[in-house]
């Protein structure tokens, strides 16, 4: 019993004593918890890593509202790039008031049209369509723009994250000065967002409204083109014998209207195509500027005087008159569909321009029946648009086509008894007769279109004939003055063989201006659209030989491109004043040059006449491994002295200049060519030899490096003589010649012959080659003269 108890009380103070540990250990706990709070915390022992990723941080939510102020500023950027919204807005309202101008001139159903207007109208609703389709492509690529930055900002509004900041109190206090920034730039973002699009969506509308206008007024044109070439051909207007009723105010008034619509429209069609007449006015300015300039450096080096063989009949050092006769001449070229109002006024500009610029180049006779001409081209204009009654107009058409057509017989007979000069006029002359004649019948019989027409063509035809002579005339002057200004600067020789020069140019220009003379009669005609849609028809037509799809078009261009190239790299020479000739022995480099840029003409041409036809280009591979077996069967040697001639060029093995002996031949090299190279003789012989001939043989080139020849003298002389005597004399004699070249010390060499004679062997250098014989001679000839002197017989 005592025992129990015993053990019972020791129980109780273990327990007792183990309870007591655990408190004060609860204690120590919770105590060292406290100091932990006021020391630093022990990073090799932090369990943060272990914590739950899934908990959002500060970090997370500034990351997302970030995202927030990205898109806000991305709206202000964007907008910030619609640039072109303004001149849209006035663009499109330029083009409503010019569509609602024509709608109501095409609706019109009065006679006062004429083909011309019609074609005129059809390009300036073509510029339209093409301006409205451009701003709408603009307008919805703002769009598009827009939209990009909308769906950004509705995606961030579904985010759980953002819509937390923005709903909990509690992070709304954490973050509110971010919010407060965020909902000052959300008032400017919905502001921009609103007015843009409410912009981009109301000019998107008026430019397809436009475009279906256009398109409607486009289909309008064409019928009433359809019908008034059908109607030419029938009976328009009464006879001319026929009495008419008198003009009435309404008729005067509607010509009057008629002619303030013609004008606005004209106004219209110059703001839509102006930059074709930007493109005109640079071209004479660069025409004058490429005149002048040439004239000057002649001015300046005091060399005017060699120009004078040419006797120039129309370019001048200050070539203003040339300049606006240049512009005049190639304006119509540049606007082939213009107003009429606007052609007249060029017919009138450039005939004016022409009197004056022959009043004092021409005979008087053959001045004042140009005068004639004038009057009769510019006065019918004049009456026409003073607002003279129709009825009276068809007679001034009248009796002036009568005129002209004894005017245009008169002027044939002269140019038939000047054939030499003017025989290209002649079949101009019978054309102008003709169609004068074709007026007065179709306006005796009210065919008052054709009348129009034929009167026109006939008129214009002439005028351009004549205006197109004294073009290429004045540009055969002008390369003439080119080649002459450059072989001055240059120092070159200033004569040369410029007959063949001014035939070559004269040949292609008078091809370019038949055909800008032939592509003005037709637009005249009107045929010209008909013909155009035509050919453009055939030669964009998909065709199939095989596999392989091409278009005639795409050959023509390929032709084209090729034939140009070729005809660059053959006359370029002659901006640089090199035309081909033998007498220019000081500019080798420059030569040189030119074979490099012939060769980078010619294959950039090839390069550029391939990308530019669409052919494709598998397939000219597939041509082209074709030819390589026709090289390898028998187009090798072709081939081989095609890539010589390059190596040559590129080498500079030889230039163009240097006296070369190749085997048996020796001369001055005057031309390297992609397949043979000339050597030109002493005799004057040209020797055409394959570039792969010349890389395959030995070449001597004495003047690759400098132009220093060596020359060698013998003389055998009786004895006895004084040797430093004949050295002397001999050193006096060489070194009296200008062409010596005196760093070389002369060598003179005596050797016993026999008992009686010696020979003496002479070695100095001469500057030029090219000199060589000329100083040869005349040191012999000196040394001969004072050994005589000296009495020394050379035997």
């Amino acid at each position: 019993m005592n025992f129990k108890l015993t053990l019972s009380s020791s129980r109780i103070s273990f327990l007792f004593v183990l309870l007591t540990a655990m408190f004060c250990g609860s204690l120590s706990a919770q105590a060292q918890h406290k100091k932990s709070r006021y020391r630093p915390i022990d990073r090799s022992t932090d369990l943060s890593y272990l914590a739950d990723s899934s908990v959002l941080t500060r970090s997370d939510y500034l990351a997302r509202l970030e995202m927030v102020f990205e898109a806000v500023n991305q709206v202000k950027v964007t907008t910030a790039s619609f640039t072109k919204l303004k001149a849209i807005g006035e663009h499109l309202t330029q083009d409503e008031a010019a569509i609602g101008l024509l709608k109501e001139r095409l609706k019109q159903t009065d006679r006062l049209l004429n083909l011309q207007n019609l074609q005129m109208y059809q390009t300036l609703l073509d510029e339209l369509q093409t301006r409205n389709e451009a701003c709408l492509e603009d307008l919805q690529g703002y769009d598009e723009s827009l939209n990009e930055v909308k769906t950004k900002i509705l995606t961030l509004r579904k985010d759980t994250v953002l819509h937390k900041v923005f709903t909990v109190d509690s992070l709304k206090a954490i973050f509110k000065p971010q919010l407060q920034e965020i909902g000052a730039k959300h008032l400017v973002m919905d502001s921009l967002i609103r007015c843009n699009t409410g912009l981009i969506n109301s000019l998107s509308a008026r430019a397809s409204a436009n475009i279906i206008n256009v398109k409607e007024l486009t289909y309008l044109t064409d019928s009433q083109l359809t019908a008034a070439g059908v109607k030419a051909f029938g009976k328009e207007r009464r006879y001319l014998w026929e009495p008419s009723n008198k003009l009435t105010s309404n008729q005067t008034m509607g010509f009057k209207r008629f002619m303030e619509s013609e004008q606005q429209i004209s106004a219209y069609y110059f703001v839509y195509t102006r930059s074709s007449r930007y493109l005109l006015l640079l071209s004479g300015a660069i025409f004058f500027f490429w005149v002048f300039f040439n004239f000057k450096s002649l001015v300046v080096r005091d060399r005017l005087d060699a120009v004078e063989p040419f006797n120039f009949n129309f370019i001048r050092q200050k070539p203003f008159q040339v300049s606006i006769i240049f512009i005049l001449t190639l304006a119509p070229v540049f606007d082939l569909l213009a107003p009429a109002l606007y052609i007249e006024l060029i017919h009138i500009l450039l005939t004016l321009s022409l009197t004056a610029l022959f009043y004092k180049r021409f005979p008087r006779d053959v001045f004042y029946k140009w005068c004639i001409f004038g009057l009769l081209l510019i006065v019918p204009v004049i009456l026409r648009n003073l607002g003279v009654p129709q009825r009276y107009q068809r007679w001034i058409v009248f009796f002036f086509s009568i005129a002209s057509s004894v005017y245009g017989i008169m002027m044939y007979k002269l140019l038939r008894d000047k054939v030499g000069r003017y025989k290209i006029m002649l079949p101009v002359g019978l054309i102008y007769v003709l169609f004068n004649l074709l007026a007065v019948v179709c306006n005796l019989f009210g065919r008052y279109t054709l009348t129009q027409i034929f009167y026109t063509t006939a008129i214009s035809a002439f005028l351009h004939a004549v205006s197109l002579i004294i073009l290429g005339t004045m540009i055969t002057e002008a390369f003439l003055l080119q080649i002459k200004s450059s072989r001055v600067r240059k120092h070159y020789p200033e004569n040369f063989d410029w007959v063949p020069v001014v035939k070559s140019i004269k040949g292609l220009l008078n091809i370019l201006m038949f055909l800008v003379w032939l592509t003005l009669f037709l637009v005249n005609l009107n045929i010209f659209d008909a013909l155009h849609d035509f050919f453009i028809a055939v030669l964009t037509e998909k065709r199939t030989i095989g596999s392989l799809v091409f278009t005639l078009g795409g050959i023509v261009l390929f032709l084209l491109i090729i034939w140009l190239a070729n005809f660059l790299q053959k006359y370029i020479a002659y901006f640089f004043g090199d035309t081909g000739d033998d007498s220019l022995e000081e500019n080798k480099g420059e030569r040189s040059k030119l074979i490099v840029t012939r060769l980078v003409l010619l294959v950039g041409g090839f390069l550029l006449a391939v990308a530019a036809s669409g052919l494709p280009i598998d397939k000219i591979t597939v041509v082209l491994g074709a030819l390589g077996v026709g090289i390898g069967l028998g187009l090798q040697n072709i081939v081989s002295n095609f890539v010589s001639g390059i190596i040559l060029i590129f080498d500079k093995t030889l230039r163009i200049g240097d006296v070369v002996e190749l085997s048996d031949k020796k001369g001055r090299v005057k031309e390297i060519g992609i397949r043979a190279s000339t050597l030109l003789t002493d005799d004057g012989a040209e020797i055409i030899i394959p570039n792969g001939n010349i890389l395959s043989n030995n070449i001597i080139n004495w003047t690759l490096t400098n132009n220093q020849m060596r020359i060698v003298l013998e003389y055998i002389i009786s004895k006895p003589f004084d040797r430093d005597e004949v050295t002397e004399i001999i050193k006096k004699a060489i070194a009296a010649n200008e062409n010596i070249l005196v760093l070389k010390e002369p060598k003179i060499i005596f050797n016993p012959k026999t008992k009686v004679s010696s020979s003496v062997k002479i070695y100095f250098w001469c500057k030029d080659i090219s000199q060589g014989e000329n100083t040869q001679s005349s040191i012999n000839a000196m040394i001969y003269d004072e050994l005589e002197s000296k009495g020394i017989e050379i035997l």
